[in-house]
């Protein structure tokens, strides 16, 4: 008897680890992100980004700041402007699903008059003291010299939809700025930046 006890003992250790793990493994992993059809995200594949509250503005798409490059990422004033479609870019090059919590280059399918890229990444405008997202950014070769072009992607809490977050860990000894992404007001533009006020909540489709 005591070795039928002994024997059920680690075989309910046995399973405790082995569901622990899987726990685990699932929350690092991050969900599966979904687009307004109830499909998977895929990597390389067209969708609009819009806000997951309607009629308040459009999609995410570019436009200039005092008529430089690079352009910045701002909301279409226009609430039946789709905007500019982006991918979706894993760190990992063998993910093609699109997961929470993941880093993410993100790339607006366009041409554009600047030479320079339409990938997102992070910037600091010493005049206004706040950081917008903007393009020009590179894509993969995730590290610390790539660090501000490293998104994610995160489940909005308390509600349905997602947030767009800053926050990258492609590089273990670095301490970057982390924030959610909202919306900020300037010169009668709806600038997508880190913001002190509620994070936008978006939604995806399919371009």
């Amino acid at each position: 008897m005591p070795n039928t006890i002994t024997s059920t003992m680690k075989l309910i250790s046995l399973l405790s680890a082995f569901f622990l793990l899987s726990s685990l493994t699932t929350l690092a992993a991050g969900e599966v992100v979904l687009d307004t059809d109830g499909n998977e995200l895929r990597r390389g594949v067209e969708y609009y980004i819009y806000p997951g509250i309607t009629d308040v503005a459009g999609g995410l798409t570019l436009a200039s700041r005092n008529h430089s490059c690079p352009l910045d990422v701002t909301l279409a004033i226009s609430p039946t402007n789709n905007g500019l479609p982006v991918t979706f870019l894993p760190a990992d090059p063998e993910e093609d699903t699109i997961n929470t919590s993941t880093d993410l280059n993100i790339v607006f399918s366009a041409f554009t008059i600047c030479l320079q890229s339409t990938a997102w990444k992070l910037d600091f405008d010493n005049t206004t003291r706040r950081f917008y997202v903007t393009t020009g950014g590179v894509t993969g070769n995730p590290g610390r010299e790539t660090l501000d072009n490293w998104f994610k992607i995160q489940s909005a809490s308390g509600r349905s939809g997602y947030n767009l977050v800053f926050c990258p860990s492609v590089c273990n000894i670095c301490r970057p700025v982390c924030g959610s992404l909202g919306v900020v007001r300037e010169d009668g533009r709806l600038r997508l930046g880190i913001s002190s006020d509620a994070p936008l909540p978006v939604e995806f489709r399919r371009a």
